[in-house]
């Protein structure tokens, strides 16, 4: 699994944060992934774009400002001068969403799971738990026009550029509203934050995530998908399906060690001083989600029992 260095706007982001990128400087890279599917990097989540004689499909859309050079970027591939016809959030977060409103404006459908429409119009705090060294904020309700037309509860097919483009609702896992979406014919998967590349994951606990779910969608989604799968994380570059079973392994293996120190009776300031997941933080831990920020993560997560309910998927 690759490392990169991780900014702030990793994170979701207020909208308060935002405002004080200069999104001037920021360029969008588009990268062929396989058939007609694309992805785009830029600032925030990375986008999976299906681009066709029918228009364009993309998987979350990152922060407003940048929504003119998605659009451009997406013009630029050269298949078709049609808008964006739906966009598909894999989760709530801001650096998700934030384009939302512009793509919606120019005539897109905003198409989430429910709890994703439900975040988005209440706001409220988000994080890895409440305690000191935790990583949270407070986020502000989205305006109407940014929130998802189209909802649903456990899949959505879109069928469009000759491809069934399938969201599929993974509960408890980055957040309570998280969808993995699949592009069978081009055999390209986009895992939203469920999987990424820069080390350790952000889980929002605070918004029903758990790392049980996480696992949970790992493991539900690696034997759905052919060897060759070409999985586009939620941060990161394209991966494969061993990178994917390597992450997993990680979140199962640094689980289990915070689980036998939580029945050992130790406590959260124990384990960090006794450096538990040490064997791990070369490798994973980086600015944004340090070791001992992951292990107050992990412990948040497997003492919080309202998280542990997952739903099998067909």
């Amino acid at each position: 699994m690759k490392r990169f260095g991780v900014l702030a706007f990793v994170l979701f982001a207020s909208v308060a944060f935002a405002q004080e990128q200069d999104f001037s400087k920021v360029q969008i890279k588009v990268s062929k992934v396989s058939g007609n599917i694309y992805m785009l990097q830029g600032a925030g989540g990375n986008i999976a774009a299906s681009v066709g004689e029918d228009g364009i499909v993309i998987v979350d859309d990152q922060y407003a400002p940048l929504a003119d050079k998605i659009a451009a970027a997406l013009k630029g591939i050269g298949v078709t001068d049609k808008p964006v016809r739906f966009i598909i959030n894999t989760h709530y977060h801001g650096d998700h969403t934030g384009g939302n409103l512009p793509f919606a404006t120019r005539g897109a459908t905003v198409i989430a799971h429910d709890n994703v429409r439900k975040r988005l119009e209440s706001g409220g705090k988000a994080g890895t738990g409440t305690g000191p060294g935790s990583v949270n904020m407070e986020a502000k309700p989205a305006e109407k026009g940014a929130l998802p037309i189209i909802t649903f509860d456990h899949d959505v097919t879109v069928h469009l550029n000759g491809e069934d483009i399938r969201a599929l609702h993974f509960p408890a896992g980055h957040t309570d509203g998280d969808s993995i979406i699949f592009f069978p014919k081009a055999n390209v998967v986009h895992m939203g934050d469920d999987y990424v590349t820069y080390g350790f994951p952000f889980i929002d606990v605070l918004a029903g995530g758990s790392v049980q779910g996480m696992i949970a969608a790992c493991q539900k989604v690696i034997p759905l998908l052919p060897a060759d799968v070409k999985v586009i994380p939620g941060h990161g570059e394209v991966s494969n399906l061993d990178e994917v079973r390597e992450y997993t392994k990680m979140l199962q293996d640094t689980s289990a060690v915070v689980q036998k120190a939580i029945d050992q009776g130790k406590t959260l300031d124990q384990m960090k001083k006794e450096k538990i997941l040490a064997p791990w933080e070369q490798k994973y831990a980086g600015k944004f989600i340090t070791a001992d920020i992951f292990i107050e993560t992990l412990y948040n997560s497997l003492t919080n029992s309202k998280n542990a309910m997952f739903v099998q998927h067909n």
